[in-house]
């Protein structure tokens, strides 16, 4: 597979998983051009500063990442698409079915919907909990196959569904992996990998947040994420 004409150091996403404006602000002064792409997830979302933050990411010319999962009726989710449309986000999360899925590609405009496969702190245990009759790589191969019918840009799955997931969708999707780990995980994601291993799977993207954020130095973390992303793809 031919890899995406993806600058290499956009392909790394910051997750700024932080509560206040004066911890995002210190942690993008750090990082400084070690990170190019940022997600905003929920957490800092309920800060009060999210458009504000955001505003000052694209003033410094960084790519941003809307992780706001949407689940509503439909017409729900598109209006609040519509309204993230007038942002100059580059991609938002959708973690619904098809009619939400298409009611946000109708109103994303330039913005790249991602569906939510199944999340990566979700294990085989957890889908049957939830009901589902399926394993966990049917699930996300079935949710890709539809998200690209209807239109979305790319989809976010753990790097260990996606080999299946580009033997079996069309490469067009953008796929964005997040529970990267650079070591052997001991938290709350229960199905990670390297971002080597995920980008030899197929990934376009890799989302990393507490390896970088909680690291003694993040820059230097950032930058070895960085340096791995490099070698593979030079």
């Amino acid at each position: 597979m031919t890899p995406k004409a993806i600058p290499n150091q956009e392909r790394l996403i910051f997750a700024l998983d932080v509560p206040d404006l004066d911890s995002a602000e210190q942690l993008i002064d750090t990082l400084g051009d070690a990170v190019v792409f940022y997600k905003l997830g929920l957490e800092f979302f309920l800060s009060g500063h999210y458009f504000e933050l955001a505003d000052t990411l694209k003033s410094r010319g960084k790519k941003i990442f809307a992780d706001l999962k949407l689940f509503d009726i439909p017409p729900t989710v598109g209006r609040a698409v519509a309204q993230l449309a007038k942002r100059d986000v580059d991609f938002v999360t959708v973690h619904g079915n098809d009619a939400m899925l298409g009611a946000a590609v109708e109103q994303a405009g330039d913005m790249g919907v991602l569906a939510v496969t199944a999340l990566t702190s979700l294990d085989r245990g957890d889908l049957d909990d939830l009901g589902f009759a399926c394993d966990v790589e049917a699930l996300v191969l079935s949710r890709a196959k539809r998200a690209l019918a209807l239109g979305c840009r790319g989809v976010i799955s753990s790097g260990l569904e996606v080999e299946a997931l580009r033997a079996s969708v069309d490469h067009a999707l953008t796929v964005i992996c997040p529970g990267i780990r650079p070591v052997d995980n001991v938290d709350d994601q229960k199905r990670t990998m390297t971002a080597s291993q995920a980008f030899s799977a197929g990934a376009d993207y890799v989302v990393v947040g507490r390896p970088i954020r909680d690291a003694a130095d993040p820059k230097q973390a950032a930058m070895g994420i960085q340096e791995e992303i490099s070698r593979f793809f030079n």
